[in-house]
């Protein structure tokens, strides 16, 4: 007799078939629970990239004003952070001499946590940006999360949440929301691998840029040719990110409020980048390449308005080419 799987009927002795029902082991593609493991490898990423987001201020560390109530009193149930939550390993180091055990040692391990979760009825900063980079994802299924968009969107909450009017701060994460979706769909392509080549994908703007530095500083671009220190070591991230991770937070607020006023937003971020690699020409062209590249991709500080100072005066000579 064979028996096919499911729970037996007690009436006739036969058994249902569940072969197909909805299960964790199940490998359907439109299965619910494929679906739940797919988006928490998603959150897991989120997770660790949010609790490092702005290490250098302790802002989104600290609680927000406004935290989603239904979230906060829920038992910890629907916080995101729970559902790929590190949980504690218990191991035993078992040091053997000869043929008997001498010493045996209990540890106890669990990855450290940069931001540490708030208390019932709190929700820190970072919580909220997890929960809309989570909500982004779910709502662009075709692009996803990708490393990055944390450093996007960070500058962007922050002015929303540190608006001085509590009116507007109390939809700061609603705001952002918009914002950021708004601003990606004008820089997605820098995050889809697939269009690297494409007009609007990183590889042109990284080209367009080492054409400008060659058009406006002849010999630094030479140097760095002779170097074979190559557009992409320093320049992807850069532009990518929107150079929000090589400037403090202030200054990146202020390379953001030139770069969204201009029209030609991507023509004047490559005109920014020209204008950081001319001013430390004196440098460059007296150093080696390991210094030169380290310089470059650690970029030194600086008064940020020296840079967009000769941004500017960069982008009008430009025009002034374009017109002649």
């Amino acid at each position: 007799m064979i028996g096919m799987p499911g729970p037996e009927n007690i009436n006739d002795n036969s058994r249902v078939d569940v072969t197909f029902d909805d299960h964790p082991l199940s490998l359907n593609p439109e299965s619910e629970w494929q679906t739940y493991f797919k988006d928490n490898d998603v959150l897991l990423q989120i997770d660790k990239d949010v609790r490092r987001l702005c290490p250098d201020i302790s802002f989104f560390q600290q609680p927000t004003d406004y935290p989603c109530q239904d979230v906060v009193n829920s038992g910890g149930t629907k916080r995101l952070h729970r559902r790929v939550q590190h949980s504690f390993l218990n191991s035993a180091n078992v040091e053997r001499k000869g043929l008997g055990i001498t010493k045996i040692a209990l540890a106890v391990k669990k990855a450290t946590e940069d931001y540490a979760p708030m208390e019932e009825g709190s929700e820190a900063h970072w919580e909220v940006v997890e929960r809309i980079l989570f909500l982004y994802a779910k709502l662009n299924p075709g692009q996803g999360y990708v490393q990055g968009m944390n450093e996007i969107i960070g500058p962007i909450y922050y002015s929303f949440a540190t608006d001085p009017n509590p009116e507007w701060r109390e939809f700061a994460e609603a705001d952002c929301f918009f914002c950021f979706t708004n601003l990606m769909s004008e820089i997605r392509d820098f995050f889809i691998k697939t269009l690297d080549d494409a007009e609007s994908g990183i590889k042109r703007l990284m080209a367009r840029l080492s054409a400008e530095l060659k058009l406006h500083d002849p010999p630094v671009f030479q140097r760095l040719q002779q170097q074979d220190l190559h557009i992409q070591y320093y320049s992807f991230r850069w532009l990518t990110l929107l150079l929000s991770q090589e400037f403090p937070l202030p200054d990146v607020l202020r390379i953001w409020d030139s770069l969204f006023a201009d029209e030609k937003r991507f023509s004047f971020l490559i005109s920014i980048c020209c204008a950081m690699i001319i001013v430390l020409r004196d440098q460059l062209l007296a150093s080696d390449f390991p210094t030169n590249v380290k310089m470059l991709q650690n970029f030194p500080p600086m008064d940020i308005q020296v840079v967009l100072s000769k941004a500017a005066e960069l982008a009008g000579h430009q025009s002034e080419k374009l017109i002649r």
